[in-house]
């Protein structure tokens, strides 16, 4: 009995980067009584168990304290992008993981009900990506755990572009005005690239700035 949770399904966050453009690691970011990750941990953690869910971080990043029963992968070749990251990921998913939600960890604004929507998305599909006519959202999107073969000739081939992957297996590109029934601002939808982002978010989340 797998009881409220979908055995099947899994998740991976990325919070490796090098968030120039924010200044500062971002895992690390307060957001209210909680640092950005662990609040992005939290929001998976309701759609998906912990032990189904992975944290892939850069060598030798300090990360914030988690459930102990998240995954934590370390990036092995850094600075090529959410498409090794993906790969790395998805290695470290365990075995009874088909299919996993992709996301980063500066998306304070993450509905649950979007990340349930994404799955039920997919239906026989690879991948189910959003998509706003003319930009994809791969850090918002659902990936089948055989797509990790694409990924692996993607990256030895030094394709990083995560958008060329939709190519190469089954994608169904979701239209995200499509997904406002779920989530009416799209929030779900929105990094926190620069400090501005970052303020905004804690503004729409009713915490105010960290001094």
């Amino acid at each position: 009995m797998v009881g409220r949770f979908e055995m099947k399904r899994g998740a991976i966050v990325l919070c490796g980067g090098q968030s120039r453009r924010m200044g500062r690691d971002k895992a690390t970011l307060p957001f209210g009584p909680e640092m950005m990750l662990q609040r992005m941990v939290r929001i998976l953690v309701e759609v998906v168990e912990p032990a189904a869910t992975v944290v892939v971080a850069s060598q030798g990043q300090i990360l914030p304290e988690l459930p102990a029963a998240v995954i934590i992968s370390r990036d092995e070749h850094p600075d090529r992008g959410p498409l090794e990251g993906l790969a790395a990921g998805l290695r470290s998913m365990p075995e009874f993981v088909e299919v996993a939600y992709f996301t980063s960890c500066d998306v304070p604004l993450l509905l649950p009900d979007f990340i349930r929507e994404m799955f039920t998305r997919l239906g026989e599909a690879d991948i189910a990506v959003p998509y706003d006519g003319q930009f994809h959202h791969p850090l918002a999107a659902v990936y089948r755990r055989r797509v990790l073969s694409a990924v692996e000739s993607m990256l030895v081939a030094d394709r990083l572009r995560t958008a060329s992957l939709f190519d190469e297996v089954c994608t169904l590109h979701v239209p995200v005005e499509s997904l406002r029934s779920v989530d009416p601002t799209l929030s779900s939808l929105l990094n926190c690239n620069h400090p501005d982002d970052y303020l905004s978010a804690l503004k729409s989340a009713g915490f105010a700035a960290a001094k």
